[in-house]
Order: C-alpha cells, then structure tokens, then sequence
C-alpha cells in the first residue's frame, strides 16, 4: 500500500510502501512501482522506501480482498482460464510443455500462472528458475514467487529434497484445495496446471474444484504415448473437461545438414488429435536448449529465442488463446 510519494528533489521521485510481508515480496513489490513510476513524465529516478504492515493493517487488507469472494477454493476468478497440462504417461516432456507454453502466453501478453499438481514429481521451480519460497501473509494467504513473468505454486517449495512425498487421496485433495484456495493468484488471465502422469486421485479432485476447466493433452510420436495419451484424453471428456486440443513433443532432431531425424517415429500426434476430433496445436522439436534450459532455469523463449522450439511454443501459445472456452447451456449447479 502506498504511504506516501513526494518529490525530493528535481525529477526524483520518493515513494513510501507499505508491503504485507517481508523478503523477496518487497523488494518485488518495491521494483515495480518504481518501474511504474518512471514511465510518468519526465521522472527520471525511484526512490522507493519499504516497510512491512502490521498485523492489523494487514488483516484488513486480507479482509478486502476477500470480500465477496467464496471461502474455499476462492484464489481463481471466473474470469481466469484454467487449462490442464495431461499426458498420460510420464517421460513425455509435459512440465516442459507447461513451463514454456506459459512462459510464450506471458511474452505475448497474457498474465499466466502455473500450479504443479504434479506431487510426487515437481519439477516446474526449477524449470521457471524460481528460488524464493512463497510468501506467507497472514495465516490465511499466499503469495506465489515468480520468474520470467509467470507466477508458480508447487510442492517443490514445501518437501525437503531428500524426502519423497507419500500420501493418500484425501491428503492430495487437502492440498490442492489450499493451494487453490489460499493462495491469491490474482485472478490470471491463465491458469495452467501441471498434471501428473495418470488419471488417478490428483485429475478427480481438480475436476472437481474446476470443472470448467479446459485441456490440452501432451504425447510424442510413438504409438505407445499416443494409446496413452488417449486415456488421459478419455478421463477429461468424462468430467466434462473441454479438449482444447493435442501437442506433439520430441517430433524430430534438425541435425547440422538440416536434415529433420524423426527420433520417435512420425504422426502420433495428428493421429491422436483425428481420433479425438480435435485440433493439433503445435509439434515440437527435440533441442539441447530445451533440456539445458530446464535445468538452469530458463525456459526456450529465454535461452534461444531464435529456436525452432521457441517458435513452437509461441504457435502453441497462441492457438490456445483462440480457442475460446465453449459456451455451456445451462447453469450449473455446484454442490460442496
């Protein structure tokens, strides 16, 4: 909240912020209102001063932004998209997909935001080169870190690395509804949620707490992906989850002659999206860059621009914005 702004001296601007909580949530906060305020006029430096609220400042804020909100899950607008990321099988490429799809939405110009509903097997963090853990406010919010412009909220930030995360259906529905419910996404403009491999309890549950979710169905070229892919496929229309459509990862190697070396044979991807009756959103390329990308936390948009895989990514981003969530006619009626 703003304190106060004056100006100290010529075309030097101070601002006085009061943040809800500490770390790297004011310094954030702090950055970008003085980006904000550089871009007025002829101002030429920000001198931003910070301090944390108190708790009963705090707690008021809380209040406001809650108000009129349902209580649990209540972090996701009606104006958000959200869109499952499944596949299926593991190893096929799909928290890539997520992290760059997300990251290609956010460059052209789409707020985004990512829940790794992938519980045992987060890896979205790391991919998105976050290393703030989230920000506590109060008792009642969170505050999700960010890199390259997409928000992120996973697992990954509350299991020590040497532990394995072992729960039952009930603990994994628990947490999916906090992480829903308690965190303030701020109502993006996507949400995209990192599924983990399989149509079991984690799929169930988020179909319930959204069901006017969209998909889109990660595979590569094999059969084998694609007969499983299908399952995952199968599990959305069966909650009434809209198929937005299927992208194809690892479809091809461009060696240094520019010979494409379809690695993972060809077409299981168009294939799979004729069986279903749905769009093939875009095919992606096997590339280093990707997978070093990855591991150092920049997503191809960053590490190679230039890329066949950043293109791709870009397509895929926007084909996932034209296709409109459909019109449903009749209300629904949701009982919790």
């Amino acid at each position: 909240m703003i304190d106060g702004i004056s100006a100290t001296a010529k075309r030097t601007i101070r601002v006085d912020v009061a943040m809800p909580a500490p770390g790297w949530l004011q310094e954030q906060g702090g950055r970008a209102i003085a980006d904000a305020v550089k871009g007025i006029g002829s101002v030429s430096k920000v001198d931003i001063e910070t301090t944390t609220m108190s708790d009963d400042r705090r707690d008021a804020m809380l209040a406001r932004i809650r108000e009129g909100r349902p209580e649990r899950p209540g972090g996701v607008g009606s104006r958000t998209r959200v869109i499952s990321v499944a596949s299926g099988k593991g190893g096929v490429g799909k928290s890539s997909v997520t992290a760059n799809t997300a990251v290609a939405l956010t460059r052209l110009g789409h707020d985004t935001a990512i829940l790794d509903a992938d519980v045992w097997g987060f890896s979205i963090p790391r991919m998105l080169g976050i290393e703030e853990p989230p920000a506590a406010v109060g008792e009642s919010m969170i505050i999700a870190p960010a890199a390259h412009g997409v928000r992120a909220m996973s697992m990954d930030f509350f299991v020590p690395t040497d532990r394995a995360v072992v729960w039952r259906g009930p603990m994994l529905h628990k947490a999916l509804e906090q992480f829903l419910g308690d965190v303030y996404w701020d109502e993006p403009d996507f949400l995209l949620i990192d599924m983990p491999p399989g149509t079991g309890d984690v799929a169930i549950s988020l179909s319930q707490f959204l069901p006017r979710s969209q998909t889109v169905v990660v595979t590569t070229p094999q059969p084998t992906a694609q007969r499983v892919a299908r399952r995952a496929a199968l599990m959305a229309s069966e909650v009434d989850q809209e198929i937005i459509g299927i992208v194809e990862n690892m479809s091809w190697f461009t060696g240094d002659d520019g010979t494409r070396y379809p690695i993972f044979g060809e077409g299981g991807g168009a294939a799979l999206a004729a069986d279903l009756g749905v769009p093939l959103l875009g095919t992606i390329p096997l590339l280093p860059a990707l997978r070093e990308g990855a591991d150092r936390g920049e997503p191809v948009a960053i590490a190679a621009p230039d890329s066949e895989a950043a293109a791709a990514f870009e397509e895929i981003a926007a084909r996932i914005v034209e296709a409109r969530p459909r019109v449903r006619s009749h209300p629904e009626l949701v009982i919790s």
